[in-house]
């Protein structure tokens, strides 16, 4: 006889594997084992999964329509299904298949699509925090600024693309017109973050992306521009610095030999 934890693993494969029998055990009324029944079950699973990476990943459905992406969702669940009952975590990966799904190639930009509308979602259930004013910072003497260490928002997220995903992805959301893009026109980076009540996507200019990278790694602002400057020499300390603080990508600071951040006002 199986044993329960044995049985269950069986039953949860078979629900994304059409070439699995039905499990042993499961009868219908008649006490007969009941195929057409299971079959039923395990559409409606598959398709609550792919409804739900639909509602997740708007644009990349806009962009390839509805029989495609039903199909490559399709072959995410099979391959992927839930390790949590909070479907608010599926489909975290899902950029990292739709790369490597040979269909989807013909548009390279996809994955980096994926990834904004990935980011978007966890920038809109990140912890609340509030971001930091740019007056509070005038606390800071002028000669230590380049060593304090900034703290960023919970909700920000970057993505880095060779191409203009952030332009497509504009184009197919909400009352987005898609048009032609120039996708030789070079990469875009992208900040995604949620100072307020709702998320907010924004370019990065040169270098910023390297910078909040870094910053979030750690480091002082005087290292994280070096870097930032290593990889473009468009890079400007001042208006980055300038436009991260605009975008409430931060929270705090904290200078190397001081572990607790400085939070100079009140929580939300």
């Amino acid at each position: 006889m199986q044993r329960l934890s044995e049985r269950q693993r069986d039953f949860g494969a078979a629900l994304l594997d059409r070439t699995r029998p039905v499990p042993s055990g499961l009868v219908g009324p008649d006490g007969e084992l009941s195929a057409r029944r299971f079959s039923v079950y395990r559409n409606n699973v598959v398709m609550g999964l792919i409804e739900t990476l639909k509602d997740a990943f708007p644009a990349v459905h806009r962009i390839v329509g509805t029989d495609f992406f039903r199909a490559m969702a399709a072959e995410y669940v099979v391959a992927n299904p839930p390790l949590s009952p909070i479907l608010l975590d599926y489909g975290a990966d899902f950029a990292d298949f739709v790369a490597e799904f040979e269909p989807s190639s013909v548009l390279p930009y996809l994955p980096d699509v994926a990834r904004i509308e990935r980011a978007w979602t966890e920038a809109y259930h990140a912890p609340e925090a509030s971001p930091l004013e740019p007056e509070k910072l005038m606390s800071v003497e002028s000669e230590r600024l380049g060593e304090i260490r900034l703290v960023l928002h919970p909700s920000l997220g970057i993505v880095r693309s060779l191409l203009p995903a952030l332009t497509i992805w504009r184009m197919n959301v909400g009352d987005g017109m898609p048009g032609p893009v120039d996708l030789e026109g070079g990469g875009e980076d992208t900040l995604i973050i949620r100072p307020a009540a709702e998320v907010e996507v924004r370019p990065m200019p040169p270098g910023a992306a390297e910078f909040a990278t870094e910053l979030a790694a750690g480091k002082s602002v005087t290292e994280a521009a070096k870097v930032a400057i290593s990889h473009s020499e468009e890079f400007h300390l001042s208006a980055n610095l300038i436009g991260l603080i605009s975008a409430g990508a931060f929270v705090g600071w904290r200078f190397e030999d001081e572990p607790q951040l400085v939070n100079p006002w009140r929580p939300v």
